[in-house]
This record gives C-alpha cells, sequence and structure tokens, in this order.
C-alpha cells in the first residue's frame, strides 16, 4: 500500500491517552537588587534597563545524520594546530581545541554534513547548505550554513539583552537579525580568501505577548517563525495530535530553493517570510532541513512525533527499554533522534516512495526511492518559567 495513500488526520490514527506531563526543569530566577540607604533611588522612569525576564522557554533536543562527514573549515576559522610534537604533552587543552571560531568567539550551532543546526532558550534553528558547491574551488556550503546561523543567533541575542530607554519595549525582529547576519558572512567570507557558498534558512524565535493591557493580564507564548528556502518549521499540539502551523517551501524551479549567497538573487529582506504564530504550552516546535521533509510526508511526521512522545512519557504500552533521564530535554533528544531515524529509513532505501520521488516525476523525471541527504532535526517543547 502506498504510504502516500494514507494521509489521515493522525487525531483519527492514535487513540487519546492521559499522559504524565514531561520532567520541568528547575526554575531560573533573578536575584533581588538591594539599594543602600543611603543613596535616593533613581526615578525609575529615567533609568535605562534590560528587557523583562522571558516568561516561556524552549527544552530542546538535536538529532543529526550527514551523508557524508563535514569538510574542516578552513583558516581563519579554526584554531591554530599543534606547532610541535611536544604540544599534546605540555598544551593538551590548546592543541587539541579544533573548535570554529570567528572574531575571537565559538561559532553558534553545529554541523552536519552541509547542515548547520542551533538550539536554545529562545531560539531554534536549521539551515540548508547547498552541496553542489563541495564540487567548486573556494566552495564551502558548510561554512555558509554555519555562519549564517551564528550571527542570526547573535544579532537575536545582542539586540534582546540590550539596555532600552523607559517605555520602549522590546520587539523581535527575526527578518532584521538575518539580514544583518547574511551581510555579516559575506564579509567573513570575502577576507582575506573568498569562501563560496549559499543556504537556505529556518528559525524559530519563542517571545510573548500580553492577553490584554491589564496589570494581571495573562502572557500568551508567541513564536516568531522566520523562513527563506525549502528547510521547515512545524509546530505540532500532542495532545490533540494536531498541525498547527508549518512553512510553506519557496522554490525558484524544482530542487532549487531560495538560498542565501553566492550569486543568489536572494535576500531575507526582500524574499525571506515571517509569521507570528500563537502557541501554548507543551506545543512542540520543529526546525528541520529537507532531509526531512523530502523523505516523510506530513502525516507521518506528525504520528512519529506523537509516538515518540508517548513512548517517552510511557503511556503506549511499549517495552520499558527507553533512557528517560534529562526532562524534558532528554524527550525531546529522543522524539528528534526518532525522527531522523525514520527519514533516515527512507533516504537509504533505494526503492521507498518520497515526497521527493513524487515531485521528480510529477516535473517528468525518472526516479525510484528516498532522497540521500543531510537529515538536521531540532525538537523543542514550550515551557513556562518558574519564579
Amino acid at each position: 500500500m502506498r504510504r502516500s495513500a494514507l494521509r489521515t488526520k493522525i487525531a483519527q490514527a492514535i487513540s487519546s491517552q492521559a499522559r504524565r506531563s514531561l520532567i520541568q526543569s528547575y526554575p531560573r530566577r533573578c536575584p533581588d537588587v538591594a539599594y543602600s540607604t543611603s543613596i535616593s533611588e533613581p526615578d525609575s522612569a529615567n533609568v535605562f534597563r534590560r528587557s523583562n525576564p522571558q516568561p516561556f522557554r524552549f527544552e530542546t533536543g538535536i538529532a543529526l545524520f550527514a551523508k557524508r562527514a563535514p569538510r574542516p573549515f578552513p583558516p581563519p576559522f579554526l584554531s591554530p594546530p599543534s606547532m610541535s610534537f611536544s604540544d599534546p604533552l605540555s598544551t593538551h587543552h590548546r592543541s587539541r581545541d579544533r573548535r570554529a571560531i570567528i572574531d575571537g568567539d565559538l561559532i553558534r550551532g553545529q554541523t552536519n554534513g552541509d547542515d548547520a543546526v542551533y538550539a536554545s532558550d529562545t531560539f531554534i534553528c536549521a539551515n540548508d547548505g547547498v552541496g553542489a558547491w563541495s564540487t567548486r574551488p573556494g566552495g564551502h556550503a558548510g561554512l555558509w550554513s554555519r555562519l549564517i546561523l551564528h550571527y542570526w543567533a547573535l544579532e537575536m541575542e545582542q539586540d534582546a539583552t540590550k539596555m532600552r530607554a523607559p517605555g520602549e519595549d522590546y520587539e523581535p525582529d527575526p527578518v532584521g537579525y538575518l539580514q544583518k547576519a547574511y551581510e555579516k558572512t559575506i564579509h567573513a567570507t570575502s577576507e582575506p580568501n573568498l569562501w563560496q557558498g549559499t543556504t537556505t534558512a529556518a528559525g524559530a524565535q519563542l517571545y510573548f505577548k500580553r492577553a490584554g493591557p491589564e496589570p494581571d493580564a495573562i502572557d500568551i507564548p508567541l513564536l516568531y517563525v522566520t523562513n527563506l528556502g525549502d528547510s521547515q518549521i512545524l509546530v505540532i499540539r500532542p495532545r490533540n495530535s494536531e498541525l498547527i502551523y508549518k512553512t510553506q517551501e519557496q522554490w525558484h524551479w524544482f530542487d532549487c530553493p531560495r538560498q542565501l549567497g553566492t550569486n543568489s538573487p536572494d535576500t531575507p529582506r526582500e524574499n525571506a517570510v515571517m509569521d507570528k504564530v500563537e502557541i501554548q504550552e507543551d506545543d512542540i516546535v520543529l526546525a528541520m532541513s529537507d532531509g526531512v521533509i523530502d523523505n516523510l510526508w506530513e502525516h507521518e511526521i506528525i504520528a512519529n512525533v506523537i509516538t515518540s512522545l508517548r513512548n517517552w512519557e510511557g503511556d503506549s504500552g511499549a517495552i520499558e527499554t527507553i533512557d528517560r533521564n534529562g526532562g524534558s530535554a532528554g524527550g525531546m533528544k529522543y522524539v528528534a533522534e526518532e525522527l531522523m531515524k525514520a527519514a533516515k529509513a527512507i533516504a537509504t532505501d533505494p526503492f521507498a516512495e518520497s515526497p521527493f520521488m513524487e515531485h521528480a516525476v510529477e516535473e517528468g523525471l525518472a526516479m525510484e526511492g528516498g532522497k540521500m541527504d543531510d537529515i538536521s532535526v531540532v525538537a523543542a517543547v514550550c515551557k513556562r518559567n518558574k519564579g
């Protein structure tokens, strides 16, 4: 039976069951600020301040499969190698440190083949570097996808935490952050050597809004989703087995998505799409490269996530062989790993049916089986901060 013929609502395929909540992480508390009694307190209306603490956070997990080993980053993005054979004996911490660095900082995220992923308590991202650049002199799609991600997260962090004037509230601007990241990546890959590449970009920033103007109005989690290309952000509500939101793929033509980088006409300011999505506590947000969505249909992704979550929570009757350490983050790692494995099984099967195969046939191309590609999954669950 064709897997594509099974596209029914997941709510009908999975019985509703009472589930235990995932274990929450320890609350984060801000220390009280004490003022000296000998000094008058400044007028709070005239004092610059930082943005209010976030009422919500992500608990995240990552799973990766690379179709080939990632290429090492070139200088100046790596720390210098050992200068002698004696270095590993006396300067182990320096000589073995091969972490990627730019502007004196560790480059954020992780590389997976030509993909790059990032996960924090307020932002998740999956960038898909275009692998064709690996065949060209000076081509390095993995470097481009990682640098775009690094600068994107950095711009977001700096804007969210900077001091603000009285009455000035923070409003996320993920497209603006991505535009600055794009410009900084162009500069970073131009001097002293030219490194070429392109990448898609898909990210979800967690913020919030007030339900009303009243002082006691509740906070509602609000997702700022940004997409350029064919990576995907997907939001699932587990208690209803329901798809809440997904990004739409952007193409120039078949198998040529919109992308940022060398020779591409696309820019974040002109082509990125940003949506504000109202979510709820315990909703699951996925950031995935096209290695997932080219091999699994939407209903399969939802079914896999719901089944994995219920297995993790112990409500499915499955054999108890799951390591449940790590609280909510451990649950999200398990969800991400199971989804990655499902996509990999199709990608490596030359006779499987896949969404990519269907699209190729629609374009008049002869193809069978899954699409072998880098598979990157970031899974996050929305939780309320305590305190």
